[in-house]
């Protein structure tokens, strides 16, 4: 098994944090875990993206070629887009799309859409409104967490397990609020790929 994954969004959207939740996860169950970050512009809304790489044999680089992504998991619809030349043939994307317009010439959203819908392996989610009904806003990258789960190889319950870890010191009712968020993009994928 081997999963090349890219999280790419924008600097306070969590982005890091689901990157260190799904490389715990894969950790635990003794998988090689390699990941590299970019997030020196995330306190300015900059550009925060992410190679993540886990397999049941040795990996060498953190880096995920052009062509080999299993997953792009996008907390913002112009950062899919940014990464799609490192979809792979069989990869998937999974995206909210609420955009974070913190350019002055942010492209035209519908065309951002139609770009990624023409791929024909793009799902797109409101993430922000899953994660207010789950009872948190700032949910939505746990969320997308979930939504991103049947392309990662990676027990349900065990990304479960690890989202409580990861909050447990906030407390059983945040961890509580973001396992509802996790299932909830769960469940909102599961749908999408269910109308296919």
């Amino acid at each position: 098994m081997r999963r090349n994954v890219i999280l790419a969004g924008v600097g306070g959207q969590g982005l890091l944090a689901v990157a260190a939740i799904i490389g715990q996860a894969a950790t635990r169950l003794g998988l090689c875990v390699k990941q590299a970050e970019v997030h020196g512009m995330a306190q300015r809304g900059g550009v925060v993206q992410s190679h993540l790489r886990f397999a049941d044999a040795p990996i060498h680089s953190p880096l995920v070629s052009e062509g080999t992504a299993h997953l792009i998991l996008s907390l913002e619809p112009m950062e899919a887009l940014r990464y799609l030349p490192f979809l792979a043939l069989d990869g998937a994307i999974v995206v909210s799309s609420a955009p974070f317009v913190n350019i002055p010439d942010y492209p035209d959203l519908a065309g951002v859409v139609d770009a990624l819908d023409a791929t024909g392996r793009a799902h797109t989610m409101n993430a922000e409104t899953l994660a207010a009904d789950a009872g948190a806003r700032q949910a939505a990258n746990i969320v997308m967490l979930g939504a991103g789960t049947p392309y990662l190889g990676i027990a349900k319950t065990a990304l479960v397990e690890e989202v409580g870890r990861f909050f447990a010191a906030k407390g059983a009712k945040v961890i509580e609020t973001n396992r509802r968020a996790f299932h909830a993009g769960l469940a909102a994928i599961r749908a999408s790929t269910a109308d296919t």
